[in-house]
Order: structure tokens, then sequence, then C-alpha cells
């Protein structure tokens, strides 16, 4: 029997891409959005396109960050599960407008955590990240790992969300289940990551910003794999004798193979065919040198972890670049 979901962020990366899992398996959703102004618009107008031609689909323009909206939507409206996606993403930006952070990431999940309070929904699923892990040296990063020193407000107000749902599901027994998304990235993705700055610019002749003088590295994860695991998560939930008698669980979700950031450039380099003029810059505020995601906790629960490889999905991606912007 088909499902009704609500997606929050549905017109962003990723949950575009869950969404039109979800409705191809006969799910309905109603995707909600607020269509911000943080990137280009006309890039979440293009990904709702896709959405709203499909059977099922029905799209609320609405900001978390306003109570009464979002109380009334959860009011009128009836959800077996809620995919939590949107909220204000950025490390950077996080340092020069954290207000956007307070009432999208605060407030607005609040606000989603009281709609599934009052609807007893059977299961939240809401993202969090790999950003939680602040300066944690210890390699691979595992969910029992302390994350008590986040390095930026983005990575603060992800931690708070995790100890927010937590609360919720103990005191009110609703499961919840929070995914820290490590460096998702392919088609449709956000014009903001690195990967899609340094193909642009390498495209037009322009130099890349290099920041640690390249010396970092990331776990990068492809997108389909990320929507795969959202969904057997989803389908899954958290249940009591798994977590001191509360139903609240924490997954990283990852490609558990990370890549120095001068590979990765040579892997960009390799699926446009051309080579990138590189500017060595400093660490930049709030980033972090390494992320690195175990995912056994993830695999033993839904028998599935992300494993696409990097130049698999990066051609994906140039292709998809290519095409969308004419390149």
């Amino acid at each position: 029997m088909p499902s009704h979901i609500l997606v929050t962020g549905a017109a962003g990366f990723i949950g575009h891409h869950v969404a039109q899992r979800l409705l191809a398996r006969g799910d309905r959703v109603l995707g909600l959005d607020n269509l911000n102004d943080y990137y280009d618009p006309a890039l979440k107008q293009a990904r709702l396109r896709r959405l709203e031609g499909t059977p099922g689909f029905r799209f609320l323009r609405l900001d978390l960050g306003d109570r009464e909206g979002m109380a009334k939507m959860f009011a009128t409206e009836r959800f077996d599960g809620v995919i939590h996606l949107g909220a204000q993403a950025g490390v950077r930006y996080s340092i020069t407008h954290p207000y956007a952070y307070l009432d999208s990431n605060l407030a607005g999940f609040g606000h989603v955590l009281e709609g599934c309070r009052a609807q007893s929904v059977a299961h939240l699923v809401y993202a969090s990240s790999s950003s939680v892990y602040g300066g944690n040296a210890k390699m691979p990063f595992t969910e029992t790992d302390a994350v008590d020193h986040p390095v930026s407000l983005y990575a603060a107000t992800k931690k708070a969300n995790e100890l927010m749902a937590h609360t919720y599901s103990h005191l009110y027994g609703f499961p919840t289940t929070g995914l820290r998304f490590f460096t998702v990235y392919g088609p449709w993705g956000r014009p903001d990551m690195a990967y899609h700055l340094f193909v642009r610019a390498i495209l037009a002749g322009e130099p890349i910003q290099v920041f640690n003088h390249g010396d970092m590295k990331r776990d990068f994860t492809y997108i389909d794999d990320i929507a795969e695991g959202v969904l057997r998560v989803l389908d899954r939930p958290a249940t009591p004798e798994h977590e001191g008698g509360v139903p609240c669980r924490i997954f990283n979700i990852g490609n558990s193979d990370p890549v120095p950031l001068l590979d990765f450039i040579g892997c960009l380099e390799c699926a446009l065919g051309q080579v990138a003029t590189k500017q060595l810059l400093p660490m930049q505020p709030g980033d972090v040198p390494a992320t690195y995601a175990s995912t056994t906790a993830l695999r033993d629960w839904v028998g599935f972890a992300p494993s696409t490889p990097l130049a698999q999905g990066m051609a994906h991606f140039v292709r998809w670049y290519r095409d969308y912007y004419g390149a």
C-alpha cells in the first residue's frame, strides 16, 4: 500500500533525488521548500519541474521557520513518514549569515518535531552532517565518537538537531533517525559545492581555489547511494531496544573511501579533458582537513552502504553539467 511521505527541501539537491525515488516506487509525496536564493533559484525550479509532472507529487512553498504555516500544514495533512532534508546548508555561509541557520536549522527543525509529535508520525528521518565531527582526528569517524567540539555554526546546528530528535523520541516515543551525510555530489548538485565550482572554473579557463594548499581529504558520496540509503532507513525505523529504551538512531552515510583533494581534482581533469590552474590557499575558517565515514552500523541495520567509485560518479556529474549548462 503506498505511503504518504513529507519531504522537506524537495527542491534541493538531495530532496529532489529522494522524492523521485519515493514516487518511482509508488509512494505519494508532499514536497515542501521555500525556494530561497542561497543559490540560483532557477536550479531549484528546474528540479521541481522534474517532480511536478509525476503522479502522486504535490508541492507546498513554505518556510520551515514559519511556525503557524508549519502547524497548519501538519494539522491538515496526514503522513506515514517524514524525511526532513530542508535546512540552511553551507559551512562558510554560516560564518557570515548566522541567523539563517538559527531560523531554519534550529527553529525550523523544532517545528518539524512538533508536527511529528502532534501526528504521532511513524518515523522521522532527518539530515545531519559529517560536519558534527569537527576536528576529530581519529579515523574513520564512527557514530560513537564524541562530537562536542563543532568548528562551525552549521555543524553546531546539526549536532543540536540530533539532541533535539533524541529528546522527542524519549519523551513521545516516535522513532527518529539522523543521517550524517558525507560530501554528497552528483547530477543536479548544489552550485556552491567545491566540485561544482571547480568544473565551472576549469571549463571557463579560470583558476580553482585549493584550500589548505591541497592537503585535505574528503569522503565523496554519490547522490544515488545517498537516496538509496535514505529510503532503506525510512523503511526500518529505530526501535527502543537499540538505544537504551529510546527509538532514536544516528548513522553515517558516506563512501568510506577518503580521497586526497589533489587526486579528486585529477579525477575532474580526466572527466573534463582539461587541466586545472590551481590557486593554493590556506585553510578556511570552519573547515576540517579530512572526513572518513565508518558505515558498519548502516550496513548492519539496512544491508547497504554507499560504494560508487568517484571516477564513475564524477563522470555522470560532468555529463549532466555539460548538458544542463550547455558547456
